[in-house]
Order: C-alpha cells, then structure tokens, then sequence
C-alpha cells in the first residue's frame, strides 16, 4: 500500500489522482489526514482514509500499519516541522515501511536559504532511521505567484528581492505526477532528485509574460530583503514567513532555486508545464 500525509492539501490531493491515472487500485492508497471529514471524496473513490496527526504519534502508528511506501509531504508548520517529521518517521519505521519519499527542497544540504535548514534536518533523520528513502527536492512552485493574481494586476507590480537572478518554477502537478512516478515504480531507493522546470526566468521575466497575457501593464519592482520583509508584514505575512520569503528571494539571486538537472522532466515522462501556460490557465480561472 502507499500512503500520502497531507492527503487533502493541493499535493496531496494531486499525488493521488495522478496514482489512480497510472492505475494504481484505489484501494492500495492510503490518505493521512487530520481530519477524515475533509477526505469524503477520497472515501468514496475507493481510497482508505485514516487519521493521522503530527502532534499525536499515536494515530501515525494505527495510520501506518500495512504501508509500503510513505510519502511525506512537508509540513508547512514552520515553528515544529523537524519534530512533527521526526514522528512520522518513527512511526514509518516501526511499522516496517519499505521507502519513504519525503518532499524536500533544492539543495537541501548546500543552500543557506532559510527554508532549507528544517528539509535538511528531515533528510538526516530519514537517513539515519535505517529505512529506505527518496529525496524529492521541489523547486519553487508557479502557483507561489498566480495565487496572487487579482492582486498583482490591480497594483500592476510584482516586489520581490530576487534582483536578476534566475529560478526554474513548475507547477504543483508536476510536482505531483513526479511524486507518483516515484511511488509506483521501481528503482528510485537512495536516490535524490533536484527537481524544478525546464525554463529558467527573472522575476522581470514573469512581470512581462504577465503583462502581454494581461494586456495590463505589470512591472518587477526589487527591494533589499529587509526591506521586503517589513513590506510582507505590512500586508499582513507573518513576521516569521515574510523573514524565509524574502530570505528565498535572496537565494534566487544566488541560484539555488535554479536547476539544469532535467530530473522532473524524466521522472513525468514529458517537458515541463510552461510559466506562460500556467499564467494563462491562471487567467482565465
């Protein structure tokens, strides 16, 4: 059986389908969820949905029992992520799973960024747990800037502090169906994947594929990062997060959310989603 954690969150959710496409039997997918209510629809696809909560190792023992392969999807609590991850991969081991792919982020063991210093951990508890493992280090993600769309064109400016660097985003589904590539087949034990999208682009890149889809005009506006962050609290961003997203940004200007690796690409099968087919799916939602 395989198991998903987060089973309801956009990955989640996208993981599964893109299972059940490649015929994976509903019934050989396990959806952890803290709250089984919300999983209805899995439940009546076929899929078993079992309680599974970070701050209760007890539920991710009875959640785990039969799986084979885990995929542990990253908790965006960033006050405790290291410690929920750690409970889960007790719980994986004490229950005899043969793999667990855990989605981490590029460069895990080499970049500075903020963001990477809880990924990094988790990947050295999955090591040293003895069980077997896949590293998926995701890229950014496209929908980290088409989430914010309305906004965007009624201000007619991106602000970032990611200067000209250049980033290789895909899209969650991407993501996804490299997830499931992974689950469903063989020969991906010990391996680590740098997983982002074909196209490299600057955050003027985006502005300007924005503005000629948009026909508004919509221009990249760089800020110092401490400068960003205050501007992120302003909006109403956590002070913890603005401080990792305008870190982020600066890990953008250094490429380490950049890569050339072409991993995604032959996991799925296929090239990449293109940014400026995201942003026009985006804008005609």
């Amino acid at each position: 059986m395989i198991a998903i954690t987060g089973a309801t969150g956009h990955l989640g959710r996208l993981t599964l389908n893109a299972l059940l496409q490649r015929g994976v039997p509903a019934s050989e997918l396990v959806a952890l969820v803290r709250n089984p209510d919300k999983a209805a629809d899995l439940a009546t696809q076929g899929v078993q949905v079992r309680q599974a909560d970070y701050h209760q190792p007890e539920t991710l023992a009875t959640a785990l029992q039969g799986v084979d392969r885990l995929l542990l999807i990253s908790s965006s609590d960033i006050q405790d992520r290291v410690g929920q991850h750690r409970h889960v991969i007790e719980a994986a081991k004490a229950a005899g799973v043969q793999l667990i792919a855990y989605t981490s982020i590029l460069g895990a063991d080499r970049t500075p960024m903020l963001l990477a210093r809880d990924h990094h951990a988790t990947e050295t508890l999955i090591r040293e747990s003895g069980v077997p493992y896949v590293f998926l280090r995701n890229g950014w993600y496209t929908e980290n800037y088409t989430g914010t769309l309305p906004q965007t064109l009624e201000q007619g400016v991106i602000l970032g502090a990611a200067g000209d660097g250049h980033f290789t985003p895909a899209t969650r589904q991407d993501y996804a169906e490299a997830a499931a590539a992974v689950l469903a087949t063989e020969g991906h034990e010990g391996q680590t994947y740098e997983l982002g999208g074909d196209e490299a682009l600057t955050m003027a890149d985006l502005a300007a594929e924005l503005s000629r889809q948009s026909g508004r005009t919509v221009t990249y506006q760089n800020l110092p990062a401490e400068a960003y962050a205050q501007t992120l609290t302003g909006f109403g961003v956590p002070e913890g997060m603005a401080g990792i997203l305008a870190d982020s940004d600066t890990g953008i200007v250094r490429g380490d959310l950049a890569t050339n690796s072409g991993d995604l690409r032959r996991l799925i099968g296929r090239p990449t989603t293109p940014v400026a087919e995201t942003l026009k799916a985006a804008l005609n939602a």
